[in-house]
């Protein structure tokens, strides 16, 4: 899906995959994962809220898509930037990576306990339910992301976890 929409955006698809490498090998440095939480979900929701929803940062590299969980402790909603992989029928794959650090990520958390979230995503909003991924599941959706985004198994590698995958689906709230 992703592939298709790219090969047919002409010049900036291209500048897309050809930039791409580069901020795979940006993203997975160690300077970048002390960095970039503090920086990267702040600019990211300004860039949403700035496009009405329909745009953030990384949507030239990979899609992207904004979360809204319910936070665990607190109750109250808490938004993410996250990659996403869009998958036909409508759903959305994410992965817990947290840039490659030791802890799962708080929305991960924040799933776990109450898996139903609001993505927006292409200036859409959308209701889902959250499936945390397991087994012969996990392994078949975990080829398909780092067949395309390779710098989760450095993620993993690098944090010493398996990395939490989940499958977003949209109900009818």
């Amino acid at each position: 899906m992703v592939e298709q929409q790219q090969s047919s955006g002409g010049f900036k698809a291209r500048v897309s995959t050809a930039l791409r490498p580069f901020f795979q090998w940006l993203a997975g440095t160690r300077g970048f994962a002390l960095v970039a939480p503090k920086i990267v979900p702040p600019l990211d929701r300004l860039v949403n809220r700035l496009t009405g929803g329909r745009a953030l940062m990384g949507d030239q590299m990979i899609p992207h898509l904004l979360l809204t969980t319910t936070g665990s402790k607190s109750g109250q909603p808490r938004e993410t930037p996250l990659a996403c992989w869009p998958e036909d029928g409508g759903t959305f794959l994410v992965v817990g990576s947290n840039f490659g650090r030791e802890h799962h990520p708080a929305w991960s958390g924040n799933l776990l306990k109450t898996p139903q979230a609001t993505v927006r995503f292409q200036g859409r909003v959308i209701p889902v339910t959250a499936a945390l991924l397991t087994d012969a599941e996990r392994e078949q959706a975990w080829q398909t992301l780092i067949r395309f985004w390779p710098l989760y198994q450095g993620y993993t590698d690098r944090s010493g976890r398996e990395l939490r995958v989940f499958r977003l689906s949209p109900d009818a709230r």
